[in-house]
């Protein structure tokens, strides 16, 4: 498999193991829920990435920050669930695994499964858009939506659409149910780089809250802000976030 390939195929059988775990831990308590899925999602992939790209590095949101990454023309960012609260709620299906690749100094390949919404957006092809509604969609955290988001929901006089996990948010916008994702407050590498590497796939603008360029595998991992969202309303976003 080629590395947009490899990117698809893990995250997609990373979430087939979690929906597993899910129903293993149907009846137990939240936290130990929570901590099964995080570490299962994360030896699988390690696993995985460890034998189908021996001297690739890995970031992970699960494991110890290895300085050798720093150093390594590839480095895969994952995060194995995004969204682990989400996860834990038996009916909410807005949770993700997020699989990408760094290489050369930028993204070059990645994939977001949804895994109880039975859908993998990679950066192999992503799905054709419907045409936007009248009124751009923002989409925010459900539990602690940015001042920011509000700004944008202002200035656009659009609506606002309530969702879970960053993977889950940027997929909405991907896939056509919702138009604008404002981030901030506090984010990580892991959290933004598949979901960034499958949007810039499918055409959609990609930055940080000042426009600047988002850049991966820093030696700080800390990348607190993001803006996803359709072309046509960049500029108004980043009036209102810069």
């Amino acid at each position: 498999m080629d590395d947009h390939e490899l990117a698809a195929d893990l995250a997609t059988r990373a979430g087939a193991l979690l929906l597993d775990v899910r129903a293993e831990y149907a009846d137990a308590d939240v936290a130990e829920r929570k901590a099964a899925g995080d570490g299962r999602s994360h030896e699988f992939l390690l696993d995985a990435l460890t034998s189908a790209r021996p001297s690739d590095a890995v970031l992970s949101e699960e494991g110890a920050d290895d300085p050798v990454r720093l150093s390594s023309e590839r480095v895969w960012i994952i995060d194995p669930l995004d969204g682990t609260r989400e996860f834990s709620e038996l009916d909410r299906d807005d949770w993700a695994v997020h699989v990408a690749l760094w290489q050369g100094g930028d993204l070059v390949a990645g994939a977001v499964a949804l895994p109880a919404q039975n859908i993998t957006l990679s950066t192999l092809g992503t799905p054709r858009r419907p045409a936007p509604p009248s009124k751009p969609r923002v989409v925010v955290s459900r539990t602690r939506p940015p001042a920011v988001a509000l700004q944008v929901r202002d200035l656009l006089d659009g609506t606002l659409v309530a969702m879970g996990s960053a993977g889950a948010k940027v997929a909405a916008v991907v896939k056509g149910g919702a138009d604008v994702y404002v981030h901030a407050g506090g984010q990580c590498e892991w959290g933004s780089a598949a979901p960034v590497a499958v949007a810039r796939a499918a055409g959609l603008h990609c930055s940080r809250l000042d426009g600047s360029a988002l850049r991966y595998n820093r030696p700080d991992p800390l990348l607190p802000d993001l803006v996803v969202c359709l072309p046509e309303y960049a500029d108004a976003v980043l009036k209102a976030t810069s």
